[in-house]
């Protein structure tokens, strides 16, 4: 179980600073509505533009902080935490705006990943 936290740990950690460092202003297949950046993408869920900023620190400081989880194990359960409830906010967007299932395919992924991670350091 500790090899699939770790790959987990790799996979999640760098999606997200992918996401949210590199791809940030760039449009996906993913993006919720018709949107074409984050910005955009928080827009049409009809939330403000403060609480994108909100979201992308916790998920950064969270991808960090799995990354980091190979040095201070203490933080995977925490991360991975915040990172599954994102994920289900996330998907919760996507049903709100009537999006095909592909593009809440990604969010599910994380969130199956998270929920891996957290069933595997749960008492560790």
């Amino acid at each position: 179980m500790e090899t699939l936290v770790q790959i987990c740990q790799i996979v999640v950690g760098c999606g997200l600073l992918n996401v949210w460092l590199l791809r940030f202003n760039k449009a996906t297949a993913y993006r919720g509505g018709s949107a074409s950046s984050m910005l955009e993408e928080f827009a049409s869920y009809g939330l403000p533009a403060w609480s994108c900023y909100l979201v992308g620190f916790l998920k950064v400081a969270s991808a960090f902080a799995l990354l980091a989880g190979f040095f201070y194990p203490v933080l995977i359960l925490p991360a991975a935490s915040v990172v599954a409830a994102l994920m289900a906010g996330a998907i919760a967007m996507h049903i709100k705006v009537a999006d095909p299932f592909k593009k809440s395919l990604p969010a599910l992924v994380m969130l199956t990943l998270s929920l891996l991670m957290v069933a595997g350091r749960w008492g560790a």
